[in-house]
């Protein structure tokens, strides 16, 4: 179950701010005849010093035994391709499900051109492709879904099932094939606020299946799991990823980061939170030592440029990545990290080195000056790879001109002449798959059939050597639901022949929902250290579940006498708010007062502060915040979780009949704040979406204060497995005020009609700005400006009458507008070496709300509005209309002199 990789990756965005200095000032429109230092500069220049711009004959794809010949491996090792042009083209990340079908992801409109036109075109697809004859090239394929929007990633979901989403987007959507002809016939919504807008860079990607039976992906600060009552969600560490997930024979998962150019988050699992950790790569890792490509054509310029053979000296973005878990390549590989490289055309072997618990990396062929594969072909781009079910790993190779997103390809740059000089930009639609082997070691020729064998079957397989077989047995276990295994998957746990396959039972157990107290405390108190690390992470479900006798558990397990052990201890207990937990780790520390346990202890006492690196990182709540979900989880435990169970999953009455709606992943509670307000406020009767409870109702608790009800509903809307907005105090009694006139409880439907609801966008929506040149939609409604940065920006200062406008294919009742307004790069016109572009807030410092039928005739609903930083909602009485518009009005302060005015994640609400 692997990842996809969301290009720009190897823009280094934040660090080509910082480095802007070092770029030569180069001229406009260089011709291919003409690519030599523009008159009046000093040939002398440090900027311009070693950069060959004569001409140059373009860089020519090669046949795919010529690119082969290229490849430079380690002695023993080999290498073939499975499937590659004109089947298919560009791909992104491959993956394969339970009958050993690998899905492709064609990211089919990325970098077409330097400038990445027509990059959110519906062009994209995800393919899938079988190799019927069993001769190792995959020859039988299907298109499985077509014209997508630059998918971020694809993971099979069960049998003819994938999940993917789309770019600036906010959902995840299930496509199935349901009558057996290789191609989705049912799309179905999986979850929603689970995406992002902007540079294509900066999204989420990788949806990965964990050994936890979680679902994780890159960037987002959190993880989903589908439930009989829906999805749920619960906040993570943040993993300060971009471009890859994997996990190792115990589950944890390895986050490999983008523009870093290494490994993000791997020394402990993300659920528990961050920790930092010094020294964890080690000296040199981060140069690379790529083969001589020649043509240097590196973002940082030739700052970033080993010379003379033109390969980068240190690494600037990486691809993908797999903890190589097969069984047939030499056993040395197993358990080593692999990643790609794409800038340095290569492909790197980590190995992660324990010592007292905490891991360091190191390049396996750093002493050599080399890496694991490299290749002497400039368009060889390795993005993705995978342990394949055939034991062996797989290379994806884009085999693409131009590996960075057009933001960081400008006209001007050193980038976009090198891409000119050797024609790079038209090296497109390419795209080769390739499989490593060794001699003397046969690829395994079984072929998987998971989804048509008994699931009897399958738990053999828990115990199968290569540890693709191993996931995706218990994944096809879990989402079958058949507990008639539930025998032979507590024995093999308790006495399974492999450790291994006894970790993998456990979870199956626990995915199930089978895992029992009895045999978690067995193995707790297991010989194997493994076997009782996974037991005491296991018995969180439990402990979650209303059983606290396992703190007793943790406090002695944070005494073992193996360090890892006793860390995973301190993590559990941690995780579920054990009581006493300070005092316990004190103990633990005693005992084991270095390594690890000291780190951990320590950072669990006294937790470091958040990094702030870019981006992909989670927001601190602030002081006020805390005290907010401190107050409403007070209340919902002594009050709501009577109904509502404790972990807001609703109480089980048995019969599978529940007490109340759970509130955990709930879309209701999630969306527009004004539901969850109401019910407080006036109660609610009957049936909820058509289902019945064995409560009834939900009394009225409208004599609360207005402090009270926002609290609870900020704390339901952020602490359950939710992640949406607080809720004020102010909006609250808003809200009371409206609906003064509500004098019953709320029957659902009646509510629903009341209640605010976003209208989700679609290719039909046009957008239009004074001040841009071009504008896009996506998911958020976010649209993009000639300047490039993410959402939509005027790109010049704020003016009067400056205005962006939705036009809708139809006239809605709309009585809201959501915004979240960026901050930016204010960037000098004489950038200053050393010196970084300050950054400043580009919201709208004074605005109007209009709407109008025709686009002709516009009437005012709000006027003078101030915007802020963050997040903004312009509210206004309900209004039929078929064009909403922003206005920029009279008045501007002298606090907009020289700013933008710039959003993103715009979403309309209103009623339906």
């Amino acid at each position: 179950m692997k990842r996809i990789l969301t290009f720009g990756l190897l823009g280094m965005g934040l660090f080509m701010a910082l480095s802007a200095a070092k770029q030569p000032n180069l001229p406009n429109a260089l011709a291919q005849d003409s690519l030599r230092i523009p008159a009046g500069v000093d040939p002398n220049d440090e900027n311009w010093k070693g950069i060959d711009l004569t001409p140059k004959d373009p860089i020519k794809p090669l046949s795919i035994e010529e690119e082969a010949k290229r490849f430079q491996l380690p002695p023993g090792y080999k290498i073939q391709a499975v499937l590659t042009e004109p089947a298919i083209q560009q791909p992104g990340e491959i993956v394969f499900d339970g009958n050993g079908r690998m899905y492709v992801l064609e990211l089919r409109s990325y970098m077409l051109d330097a400038d990445s036109k027509n990059e959110l075109e519906p062009i994209s697809r995800i393919s899938r492709w079988e190799d019927k004859n069993n001769d190792g090239v995959y020859e039988t394929g299907t298109t499985f879904v077509d014209n997508l929007i630059f998918p971020r990633f694809v993971l099979p979901y069960g049998k003819d099932a994938i999940l993917t989403m789309e770019s600036d987007a906010d959902n995840i959507y299930k496509y199935t094939d349901t009558n057996g002809d290789g191609k989705s016939d049912k799309k179905e919504l999986f979850t929603t606020k689970y995406g992002r807008s902007g540079n294509v860079e900066h999204q989420q990607a990788f949806l990965f299946y964990g050994m936890d039976n979680w679902l994780y992906s890159t960037v987002n600060a959190f993880r989903i799991r589908e439930t009989p009552n829906g999805i749920i969600r619960e906040k993570t560490g943040a993993n300060r990823a971009q471009w890859g997930i994997t996990q190792d024979d115990n589950g944890k998962l390895w986050f490999q980061g983008g523009a870093s150019g290494v490994p993000s988050y791997f020394q402990f699992p993300i659920q528990y939170g961050n920790y930092d950790v010094p020294n964890e790569l080690a000296k040199g890792f981060e140069v690379p030592w790529g083969a001589a490509v020649k043509i240097a054509d590196m973002q940082g310029g030739m700052d970033e440029i080993r010379q003379p053979d033109g390969s980068l000296n240190r690494v600037t973005g990486s691809a993908g990545n797999d903890i190589y878990r097969g069984d047939r390549l030499p056993t040395s590989l197993r358990g080593q990290l692999f990643y790609g490289e794409p800038v340095a055309r290569i492909v790197r072997q980590i190995n992660p080195v324990v010592k007292e618990g905490l891991t360091t990396l190191h390049n396996v062929f750093q002493d050599q000056k080399s890496e694991f594969l490299k290749s002497t072909d400039p368009l060889f781009r390795p993005v993705d790879m995978a342990t394949a079910p055939d034991g062996t790993m797989y290379i994806v190779d884009m085999y693409h001109g131009i590996i960075q997103e057009g933001q960081w390809t400008p006209k001007d740059s050193y980038l976009r002449l090198k891409i000119d000089q050797y024609r790079l930009d038209k090296v497109v639609g390419l795209g080769r798959i390739w499989r490593i082997t060794y001699d003397g070691q046969e690829r395994d020729k079984k072929q998987a059939r998971m989804y048509d064998e008994k699931s009897a079957t399958l738990v053999n397989y828990l115990n199968h050597p290569n540890g693709w077989w191993q996931d995706m047995a218990q994944q096809v276990l879990v989402l079958r639901k058949d507990k008639s295994v539930v025998p032979a998957l507590k024995q093999m746990a308790l006495t399974g022949s492999t450790i291994n396959g006894r970790i993998h039972a456990l979870w199956t157990l626990e995915g199930l929902g089978a895992l029992t107290a009895p045999t978690v405390q067995k193995m707790v108190v297991d010989a194997n250290p493994r076997i009782r690390i996974q037991a005491l992470k296991a018995s969180e479900t439990l402990y979650k579940a209303g059983d606290k006798s396992f703190a007793a558990t943790y406090q002695k397990s944070m005494l073992d006498k193996d360090p890892e052990v006793a860390m995973q201890a301190i993590f559990s207990a941690k995780f579920v708010k054990a009581p006493d937990l300070e005092t316990q780790v004190k103990a633990s520390l005693a005992k084991h007062p270095t390594g690890g346990v000291k780190l951990v202890g320590e950072q669990t006492i006294t937790p470091p502060k958040p990094r702030q690196n870019g981006p992909f990182n989670g927001t601190e709540l602030s002081k006020d915040q805390k005290e907010i979900l401190a107050r409403g989880e007070l209340v919902f435990a002594e009050l709501c979780s009577q109904c509502h169970g404790n972990d807001g999953m609703g109480k089980s009455m048995g019969n599978n009949k529940l007490l109340a709606p759970a509130l955990a992943g709930s879309f209701r509670i999630q969306s527009h704040p004004e539901y969850a307000v109401r019910v407080l406020l006036h109660g609610l009767d009957g049936a909820v979406e058509g289902k019945n409870y064995a409560g009834g109702m939900m009394q009225p608790m409208k004599e609360q204060s207005d402090q009270w009800i926002s609290d609870v509903v900020s704390y339901i809307r952020n602490g359950l497995s939710n992640d949406a907005s607080f809720v004020t105090p102010q909006q609250v009694a808003a809200i009371r005020a409206k609906t003064s006139n509500q004098k019953a409880m709320y029957k659902f439907e009646s509510l629903m009609s009341q209640v605010p609801q976003e209208f989700p966008t679609d290719a039909s929506w046009k957008f239009a700005a004074s001040n841009t040149v071009s504008t896009r939609v996506g998911g958020n409604a976010s649209p993009r400006s000639a300047t490039n940065y993410e959402g939509w920006s005027t790109g010049i200062t704020q003016a009067k009458d400056m205005w962006y406008q939705i036009e809708f294919p139809q006239s809605f009742k709309l009585s809201e507008f959501h915004f979240t307004s960026n901050t930016t790069f204010k960037r000098p016109s004489k950038p200053t070496p050393g010196v970084a572009p300050t950054m400043i807030p580009t919201y709208p410092r004074l605005m109007h709300l209009e709407t109008s039928i025709d686009g002709i005739n516009w009437s005012t609903h709000v006027a003078n509005w101030k915007g802020k930083e963050g997040d903004n909602v312009v509210s206004f009485d309900p209004v039929k209309t078929k064009f909403v518009r922003l206005k920029l009005g009279e008045g501007l302060t002298k606090e907009a002199d020289e700013i933008p005015w710039s959003m993103r994640q715009v979403k309309i609400y209103g009623l339906k």
